[in-house]
């Protein structure tokens, strides 16, 4: 993808500056509303891409859509007009959350279940999580009525299997090589 390694480059500058000022956990709640906000609006990523719009309008835009800003993620967005990168800022979010994310040790789980997370069932997942791993994760919910009951959980390359679906194609499997099940 078109500008990956200029927003690694541009978040990692960004996660230092935000150490070193305490506010990386405020700059990564920044992030995640930029990331959020600029994949949900098609009009406001082309605005951000439009050789036309002039950069100040595209700074009052964004500040006004992201009233909250920190100073650093302000500062961010300032540097990336200044240098004509803005239209990797969504990239730039996505790649800011990864890298805090690794920082502290936090996983993204993608949890697939039939019917969607509710709170008690989040947390035990997150428990769950912590149990495999030994660290923290964030929850991406897939809806997935296919499974039947029960959920599947992905970290990484690791998947743990707990569906009601999983368990029949085990079963299947078992007794297709049972010589007493297959004469029936």
């Amino acid at each position: 993808m078109k500008g990956t390694r200029a927003a690694q480059r541009y978040a990692k500058a960004i996660l230092s500056l935000a150490k070193d000022k305490n506010s990386a956990e405020a700059v990564h709640e920044d992030m995640h509303s930029i990331s959020r906000t600029v994949l949900n609006s098609r009009d406001l990523e082309n605005m951000l891409t439009s050789p036309v719009v002039k950069n100040s309008i595209k700074r009052s835009a964004l500040l006004e859509i992201f009233k909250d800003l920190d100073g650093v993620t302000k500062g961010a967005i300032d540097i990336l007009l200044e240098n004509g990168r803005i239209e990797i800022l969504h990239l730039v979010a996505r790649q800011y959350i990864i890298q805090y994310n690794e920082m502290n040790n936090i996983r993204q789980a993608v949890v697939t279940t039939a019917v969607p997370l509710d709170k008690e069932l989040e947390s035990a997942v997150l428990l769950k999580v912590k149990e495999l791993t030994g660290s923290k994760a964030t929850i991406k919910n897939i809806v997935d009525e296919d499974i039947i009951g029960g959920f599947i959980l992905r970290i990484g390359d690791l998947q743990y299997d707990a569906s009601v679906s999983g368990d029949l194609t085990r079963l299947k499997r078992e007794l297709k090589d049972n010589t007493y099940v297959s004469k029936i």
